[in-house]
């Protein structure tokens, strides 16, 4: 029986003109983990884009190597780079192959890119993937809705709550941040 390699959790917060990106560092096969300081989120573009992955690591690389490409071929356009990007992931045999989704975002735009060729936009500003994700999305929601905490503590604060819940999920932390004023 082959082990279901399970991993990660990344969630993106969008709101008073921030944006951030949180992943876990936990990776696990089967019941072990095998690493607990991953680093799931990254800055591309130079600097002025934010990425997040969930799934093998492997697949999330050529993924990134592919989105950041296309970025360039549509000098930063987000938007633009994603759809290229899925129309590519749907259409393409190998890419169809890869299993692994993304969080992706700029100064204006939060989106959620997978395989099945799905761009979304998130309602209130908040996504995550990975296994850990419907925990870390009800707590922002909650936070989002009942405090005024700042974007990063919040997303931060709702990571955590998803690492309690989630065994696949730890506390070691990745944050990246944009603002709208940078």
């Amino acid at each position: 029986m082959k082990s279901r390699v399970r991993s990660t959790t990344v969630l993106g917060v969008r709101r008073k003109g921030q944006v951030v990106l949180v992943g876990d560092g936990q990776v696990t096969l089967g019941d072990t983990v095998l690493k607990g300081s991953a680093r799931k989120v990254r800055r591309i573009y130079d600097g002025q884009v934010l990425t997040g992955f969930a799934g093998s690591t492997a697949d999330a690389f050529a993924l990134f190597e592919r989105f950041e490409k296309k970025l360039k071929d549509y000098s930063g356009n987000l938007m633009r780079a994603a759809v290229e990007l899925a129309k590519d992931w749907r259409t393409d045999k190998a890419l169809r192959q890869l299993q692994a989704m993304l969080l992706v975002a700029d100064k204006e735009n939060l989106l959620l890119i997978s395989g099945t060729g799905d761009i979304v936009e998130p309602e209130e500003g908040i996504a995550a993937i990975g296994s850990g994700g419907p925990y870390a999305v009800a707590a922002a929601r909650a936070l989002a809705r009942h405090t005024e905490m700042d974007t990063e503590a919040l997303a931060r604060a709702a990571m955590e709550v998803a690492a309690q819940l989630c065994i696949y999920t730890n506390g070691e932390f990745t944050v990246e941040t944009l603002a709208q004023t940078e």
